[in-house]
Parts: structure tokens; C-alpha cells; sequence
């Protein structure tokens, strides 16, 4: 497939193309005989944008294996996240949940990869360019989704709820909720306007995942190989789209709202699975969390267990 122009110009940039690096990563661990996940889908995104078109969609391409920083380290990472996330709402979806909404999309392709319950509606928001690269490739590929999808253009720093709504979401309904990837990049302000939102839109039983960074890395951290090597030789600066400021707290906010919350770390599901990214030195992944959330029927729930300690 040669690389496309117009929507991959949009998506060749800035968080953007994030994206990308997830979607090859996603490739490069489909092609593996002991696959976290699949996705057959991912490899065709990148060799769409000519700004990725010559990256490794195979484990054969990666120089170095698994010890490479990036695509082995990084990449591993975002296997292991795919598996989990796939997991946590393929679960939500057999307990009855019927609405999922993925908040910044990307070039995941759930919608069309993952087994789904019948009746299942996936809303994908993201950004209109993002969107349109997306289908170029899908409808180039004649994809058919395994389960009823509907697309929404939104910025989702800014109000997204009512063209949500307008899309056919219904509110009094539970949903599984995902903002994998996302609120690394979001401003605290648009944090918790995104949390709150959730928060006023889910029905009892709803549940929600999400990724976050629990502290401000050391200058050792902010210089190991992952974010270096990823610099140097794909050309994304994860530090400077990281969001800066003091990050809030939404995991306690969520629990004041009556959410049951957990709080786990990567190494959690490295342990459970047998693969994935194991502690190192001066470690880019060791303040990483991932939060999951359900709605309680109770009116309140206890805080959760403190940012940076995670539940056995």
C-alpha cells in the first residue's frame, strides 16, 4: 500500500502521530507466535503515512529484538496495554454493558478486531483528521466491523457530551468508557473536564479505563533510552507532548463520586500474562498506571488506594 496524503498529513504530526508508533507496535507484536494481541489491521496505517512507511511491522525487522528500547521495551509496553484494555472492556461488554465509547481512538481497531456481544454500539472519538486517515485505510482494506460503529469528530479538550448524544449515546444506559493513551497529553483543566463529564454521562454499572503518569520523572528518567531512542530515531518527543503541569487527581475525584477504583501498574499484568516490560533502571514505564473504574450503585465509595502504590 503506498503511503496516502491528505488525512496522513494530520496524523504525521504532534500527538498524532503517537498513533502511529502504537500501531506498529500493535503490528509488530500480531506477527509474533505468542501474541498479547492482534490487531491485523495496525501494520496497513503505517505503511498508509509516509511519515512511518518505513518502520518495523515484523519482530524481524526490529534491530536488537526485545532489547531494543524502542520497539521492544516501548513496544511491549503497548502490547501488554492493548491485551489488558481489550480485556477490560470485552469484560464490561459480557456483563450486559451494550455502549462503548473510545476516547481518542486512534488506529485502534476494536470495533472491527475484537468478538462482541451482539447488540454492542462502539463510538470512536477522535479528531476529525485522525477519522478520515482511519477509513482511507479501512475502506481501502473493504474492513467490515464486527459490531455496530458510529465515528465522532470532537476535540475532546473541548465540550464533546452533546455531539455524543446527538450520535445516538444514551446516557441512561451503562457504558464502557476507555481513554487509553490520552490523558497524558490532555492539560489538567481539560482532565477534569473530560472526568467530570464522564462522570455526569455514565449510568449505574458503567465502567472506565484509563492511562496515567503519577509523578514528574527525574532528569535520569527523562533521559533513559525509551524517550531518547524514540526521539532520535522516529522523531516523537514523548516528553514534550506530556502535558506539564501538576496533573489532578482523578482516580480520588472519580471515588468522591462513588466509582469503585483501582490502580495498577504495568509490572502487574507483566507478572499475570508472562509478558511484557519488566523494572529497569532509570525507568520510563515505572510511573505509568492504569486505572479502572465502575460506577457503584452505592452513593459514595472510599478514596482509592494512593497515587503510586498499587493494590495487590
Amino acid at each position: 500500500m503506498s503511503p496516502a496524503a491528505g488525512p496522513a498529513a494530520g496524523v504525521a504530526r504532534g500527538v498524532g502521530r503517537t498513533a502511529l508508533l502504537v500501531a506498529a507496535a500493535r503490528a509488530i507484536e500480531t506477527h509474533r507466535p505468542d501474541a498479547l494481541a492482534r490487531d491485523p489491521f495496525a501494520e496497513h496505517f503505517v505503511r498508509a503515512a509516509a511519515a512511518s512507511a518505513g518502520w518495523p511491522v515484523r519482530p524481524a525487522q526490529v534491530p536488537g529484538g526485545d532489547a531494543d528500547p524502542l520497539w521492544g521495551r516501548l513496544g511491549r509496553y503497548f502490547a501488554l496495554r492493548t491485551r489488558v484494555l481489550d480485556d477490560h472492556l470485552l469484560r464490561s461488554a459480557h456483563l450486559g454493558i451494550r455502549q462503548v465509547v473510545l476516547l481518542g481512538a486512534g488506529l485502534d481497531c476494536r470495533a472491527y478486531r475484537l468478538d462482541w456481544p451482539p447488540g454492542c454500539v462502539v463510538y470512536e472519538v477522535d479528531t476529525a483528521e485522525m477519522l478520515a486517515f482511519k477509513q482511507t485505510v479501512l475502506d481501502r482494506l473493504r474492513a467490515t466491523p464486527a459490531t455496530e460503529r458510529r465515528t465522532l469528530a470532537a476535540d475532546l479538550r473541548d465540550d464533546w457530551a452533546g455531539a455524543l448524544t446527538a450520535a445516538g449515546f444514551d446516557p441512561a444506559e451503562p457504558t464502557a468508557w476507555l481513554a487509553e493513551g490520552l490523558l497524558l497529553y490532555l492539560p489538567a483543566a481539560a482532565e477534569r473536564r473530560l472526568i467530570a463529564t464522564i462522570d455526569r454521562l455514565s449510568a449505574v454499572d458503567s465502567t472506565l479505563a484509563y492511562e496515567i503518569k503519577d509523578l514528574v520523572e527525574s532528569p535520569q528518567v527523562r533521559s533513559s533510552p525509551v524517550y531518547t531512542t524514540t526521539r532520535h530515531r522516529i522523531g516523537i518527543d514523548l516528553l514534550a507532548l506530556f502535558a506539564i503541569e501538576p496533573r489532578p487527581d482523578s482516580a480520588a475525584e472519580l471515588a468522591r463520586q462513588g466509582w469503585t477504583v483501582t490502580i495498577r501498574t504495568p509490572y502487574d499484568f507483566t507478572r499475570r500474562h508472562g509478558r511484557g516490560p519488566l523494572p529497569e533502571p532509570n525507568d520510563a514505564l515505572a510511573a505509568n498506571r492504569w486505572i479502572f473504574a465502575a460506577a457503584s450503585r452505592d452513593a459514595r465509595r472510599p478514596v482509592p488506594t494512593p497515587r503510586g502504590m498499587a493494590p495487590g
